[in-house]
């Protein structure tokens, strides 16, 4: 019984908050979408646990902005346009309406911010935690999609925004680190680079997230092109606040939750890729070279730690 009620109030929640044609009230077993069309269709899926992806004292409503995020964030590696959600959310035991409620109003903040319809899923009480899943769907143009292979020696190699505030911000989070509210809005409201994604399109011959640590992220990356990558420690971007710690820039770089994109692209292309930056109003910095071989390598030598499966 308690369940049921949960449920009903999470439905009314979502047809007041998420409405959408495709969701059809959330009355019936499945969306019904209006696929555009001529375009592929790109899906990825992404869970956060408690415990394992945020701790029990995360606000519900960075819980469910970053659950958006994350999705969006494997959508903008392909170069996808979103376009439909569907939410699978295990409420944990303790955790009462007003969570679940705050939970919605952090993903619907993040779906009015990135795009994309919440169109259903499911709820269910999931044990002593809380353990929460989304599918995101996307669109784009036939064969146009982004990935990780495709990479080719004599390329360079870039990544957006800066490197290692999220991680910074989990040790704020879990108390190893002076309170800063700049480095933990960037673990708990990390930002989907879209707009970079659809504008790489075209120009980027290989492209995932960061989601463990840019250079845990940057091996696979060699290893689905088949390539090796040569990182230069100087050039990986770091905010103020990354600079002023007393973190090492190649631990910085193994850490994990960036949710910055990671891309190859030919020498012929940097003015463009610079352009697309502008224009997607998100930095991009030059960190490396694409060469032969296999495996990472920062400043000339194998990095001691990649990285690690995020929390």
């Amino acid at each position: 019984m308690e369940h049921a009620g949960l449920e009903a109030d999470l439905l009314r929640r979502l047809r007041d908050a998420l409405p959408d044609p495709a969701a059809r009230g959330f009355a019936d077993d499945a969306a019904v979408l209006s696929w555009p069309l001529g375009l592929d269709l790109v899906a990825t899926h992404d869970m956060l646990a408690e415990d394992v992806h945020f701790t029990p004292a995360c606000p519900a409503a960075d819980i469910g902005w970053k659950l958006v995020a994350v999705n969006l964030s494997d959508l903008a590696a392909m170069g996808a346009k979103p376009v439909a959600l569907l939410l699978g959310a295990g409420i944990g035991a303790g955790r009462d309406p007003g969570w679940a409620g705050a939970l919605l109003a952090g993903i619907r903040q993040a779906i009015e911010r990135f795009g994309g319809a919440l169109v259903g899923g499911d709820t269910i009480r999931s044990g002593p935690a809380s353990v929460l899943a989304l599918t995101a769907i996307g669109s784009v143009p036939p064969g146009r999609a982004l990935g990780r292979a495709g990479a080719r020696p004599g390329e360079d190699l870039w990544v957006s925004g800066t490197i290692g505030d999220a991680g910074l911000g989990l040790e704020v989070a879990l108390g190893r680190r002076a309170a800063n509210p700049r480095l933990l809005k960037r673990y708990r409201r990390p930002t989907p680079r879209l707009a970079l994604g659809l504008a790489l399109r075209g120009l980027a011959s290989a492209c995932l997230d960061v989601s463990d640590g840019l250079l845990l992220d940057a091996a696979r990356l060699a290893e689905a092109s088949g390539v090796a990558l040569e990182i230069l420690s100087a050039r990986i971007p770091l905010s103020e606040d990354a600079r002023s710690s007393d973190v090492p820039v190649t631990d910085l770089a193994a850490m994990g939750d960036d949710y910055e994109l990671l891309f190859a692209a030919p020498a012929s292309a940097r003015p463009r890729i610079e352009a697309a930056a502008r224009a997607a109003a998100t930095p991009v910095a030059r960190i490396g070279r694409v060469e032969a071989g296999s495996g990472v390598k920062v400043d000339g030598a194998r990095p001691e730690r990649l990285g690690h499966m995020h929390r």
